[in-house]
């Protein structure tokens, strides 16, 4: 497999207001510091937590759903849920339930403080001793590569003492109080795992409801109260509510808390966010609902601000053409209010590590900015003030001959080696998505002020010194490598060879006016025939159809003419193709490359209408295979039996909007009205879903966002298509194409 690593209904002065208000924030989007104290606040799943587990043994009990921690969505701190620890600790028996920390990429790896925290609910008292062990742990599922350190037995009951009924009490035991048990040392900011287990064998039943596990110093008190949010707005949308309002700048508190009453009733609980982030995505489910919304600031002390003003919206049923807005536009702002503050550039994924920007995402974020313009997301001037900064940082940037690196620091522009030591030099393939979207916007910002002036003027710079023919090795071989590292060289050793995403890496070197490669490449390199060629094909996709780059295979009733068995994931046709209009492009293996695309999405659809494997929740409706993030980690999942775990992708449909719009347009309704209440947040729908496994992605990626917000673009006007297009480089990068396809 190619290692890709992959990967509005508002008046305008009111939107332009907060926009500007949330990229000037001091906080906009900064979560790291946030995850870097938060074991567990909520659970996206209503039933049970992914990111847990339990068992018994003997005649012991402990409540389970699906072997994981039942979700309580009655009694809660943080809303809208909590979890249920239930048990009954029997003589000979045994439990134990496990709270592991919230898994994904790039998260900041290292926890911050010298207390656990955890806040408690007794429905009946519990006495001291009857309350649970506590064990802590280096390494929970998925963390194979941590020493298996843990702690000893804790009886927090001895330090908490007992549990009174009916209210809520904050839990706080120094780390200092547990010990060692393992031959290995126990880092407290390694921490992965929390462990509650059976204790005094009392034989009775009992219940707590746990919420808000973090680790963090002691607090410090303050008699200054918090400020309560302003200017609370609310805008009502086809089944859901945004909910607005202005930063309530204070080091004093933890979350905002959002309040909701529905036709006039009491207003209740339903949802956290984090601070620096002033949207909420209140999913209602319905249209013709109308709901007031009020917020307040609570501190880690469950203190909280006054209430805000009152906002009131009112959901309606929307057109076909006026969702696709919406989707766009919810996309469109991870790229506009959750990019880096200092260079503008796209992070890798949200919540993830603040320090990584991500290259090959922020061109891919450039094409979204446009879009944001085009669309009046956003002024002209904001867009071209984004742009520019981006253009500025990666002028400073590290570069290697020309190329940068897959990760950079957004602040310094220093690589950020974040696959490992080998990885510290260009990455081309990453280059080439930025330089698709840097030249579609060359193109689009080409006004006669002196600022648009001077940002084409620059991006032509960047374009020049790409040193495109560099990467043909170190014996300027027939094909482009994908990495080089000044320290390094060539170790990592990774020929670009198709059918995949990296087409464009290919149709770019042979367009540079300064650092080209023959148009020969094409074929001798993209589409090679070499014996190796034929290899690395089959062994990434277990296939020998298409091993030759051309298929001709029929699957489903539907003709492949260029892909290696059934097609693989579908940013096969997204990446490369959303500057590069894929109808513009022929070869010797196919007429159109738009209509191979269109039918490689149609295979992953009709693949997951027949749903081989018979994993929970695919359907016509529900398909899109494509990389992304499962339960698993990171996948390039794609309609084989190798590489589909039951994982569902929304940009894999979403994006493929321009070859299958009606297909596209239903699982748009099926992800939004019917699985809105898990999928829908304030970017969008969620970067993937599995229902087998009761699980949803905790993140956002930016290589998956701004596919969508493009490609419905490239379907409902071409935008972004004809600006690419547009440039004379490209013209006649395709002429030279046709004279060496035609001889």
């Amino acid at each position: 497999m190619p290692h890709s690593k992959r990967i509005f209904f508002a008046s305008a002065n009111l939107l332009v207001l907060s926009l500007g208000l949330l990229w000037f924030s001091p906080a906009a989007w900064g979560n790291t510091e946030y995850y870097r104290h938060v074991v567990f606040d909520n659970s996206l799943t209503r039933d049970s937590y992914f990111y847990s587990n339990g068992m018994a043994n003997g005649s012991s009990f402990l409540a389970l759903k699906d072997g994981r921690l039942p979700v309580e969505t009655k009694t809660f701190l943080t809303p809208p849920n909590a979890l249920r620890l239930e048990w009954q600790s029997q003589a000979g028996g045994g439990w134990e339930a496990e709270v592991r920390v919230e898994g994904y990429r790039n998260r900041f790896p290292e926890f911050a403080g010298h207390n656990l925290y955890f806040w408690c609910f007794a429905p009946q008292a519990i006495a001291a001793d009857d309350l649970p062990m506590l064990v802590l742990s280096n390494r929970g599922a998925g963390q194979a590569q941590l020493p298996n350190a843990f702690t000893e037995p804790l009886p927090w009951g001895q330090i908490a003492g007992a549990m009174p009924a009916g209210r809520w009490i904050q839990v706080r035991i120094p780390f200092s109080a547990f010990r060692p048990a393992s031959i290995y040392k126990f880092r407290l900011e390694d921490l992965q795992d929390v462990i509650f287990h059976q204790g005094r064998a009392d034989g009775a039943r009992h219940t707590l409801i746990i919420d808000e596990i973090r680790v963090a110093d002691d607090g410090t008190a303050s008699d200054r109260s918090l400020p309560a949010p302003e200017n609370v707005r609310a805008i009502g949308y086809d089944r859901h509510v945004e909910v607005r309002w202005d930063s309530a700048i204070t080091s004093l508190f933890g979350r905002y808390v959002i309040y909701r009453s529905i036709e006039g009733k009491d207003f209740e609980p339903i949802g956290i966010q984090l601070p620096g982030t002033n949207r909420y995505s209140d999913f209602v489910g319905r249209s013709g609902v109308t709901a007031q919304y009020k917020v307040a600031a609570a501190d880690w002390q469950n203190h909280m601000s006054a209430f805000s003003n009152a906002a009131s919206a009112t959901t309606r049923e929307f057109s076909d053409d006026e969702l696709l807005t919406m989707l766009e536009e919810a996309c469109f702002r991870y790229y506009w209010e959750g990019a880096d503050p200092h260079s503008g550039m796209t992070r890798e994924n949200i919540p993830g590590d603040d320090r990584v920007v991500a290259t090959g995402a922020s061109g891919m974020g450039i094409a979204a900015l446009i879009v944001g313009v085009d669309r009046g997301f956003i002024p002209r001037a904001m867009g071209l003030e984004r742009v520019s900064r981006i253009v500025d940082f990666l002028e400073h940037a590290e570069r290697y001959h020309g190329a940068w690196s897959h990760f950079m620091d957004g602040r310094t522009g220093k690589t950020m080696p974040v696959f490992g030591m080998f990885d510290n030099g260009g990455d081309l393939v990453e280059t080439s998505f930025l330089m698709e979207g840097l030249l579609a916007a060359r193109q689009y910002f080409r006004g006669n002020s002196a600022a648009e002036r001077d940002l084409y003027r620059h991006i032509s710079e960047l374009w020049e010194t790409v040193e495109w023919d560099w990467y043909r090795g170190p014996e300027t071989g027939d094909f482009l490598y994908w990495h080089w590292s000044a320290e390094w060289g060539w170790q990592i050793q990774h020929r670009l060879t198709g059918f995949n995403e990296v087409m464009i890496t290919y149709l770019l070197a042979m367009s540079s006016p300064t650092h080209g490669v023959p148009a020969d490449l094409y074929y001798s390199g993209w589409a090679s025939q070499s014996e190796r060629a034929l290899h690395y094909r089959a062994g990434w996709s277990g296939s020998v159809d298409g091993d030759h780059y051309a298929n001709g295979h029929t699957y489903y009733g539907i003709k492949l003419d260029v892909g290696v068995g059934t097609g693989g994931p579908l940013f096969f046709t997204h990446y490369s193709y959303f500057g590069f209009d894929p109808h513009s492009l022929h070869d010797r293996f196919t007429s159109t490359y738009f209509e191979n695309n269109r039918n490689l999405a149609l295979i992953n659809r009709a693949y997951c209408i027949d749903n081989p494997k018979h994993f929970s929740g695919y359907g016509a409706n529900a398909w899109g295979l494509t990389a992304s993030d499962g339960p698993e980690g990171y996948l390039p999942h794609a309609p084989d039996k190798n590489n589909d775990d039951g994982t569902l992708t929304p940009t894999g449909a979403l994006a493929s909007f321009p070859y299958t719009p009606e297909a596209s347009m239903a699982a748009l309704k099926h992800y939004y009205r019917d699985l809105g209440a898990e999928l829908w947040d304030i970017d969008g729908p969620r970067d993937a879903y599995n229902p087998e496994h009761n699980w949803v992605s905790p993140i956002y990626m930016g290589l998956n966002q701004a596919p969508i917000v493009v490609m419905v673009e490239n379907y409902r006007t071409g935008l972004v298509w004809k600006n690419f297009m547009a440039n004379p480089e490209v013209g006649g990068m395709l002429h030279k194409l046709d004279a060496i396809t035609n001889q």
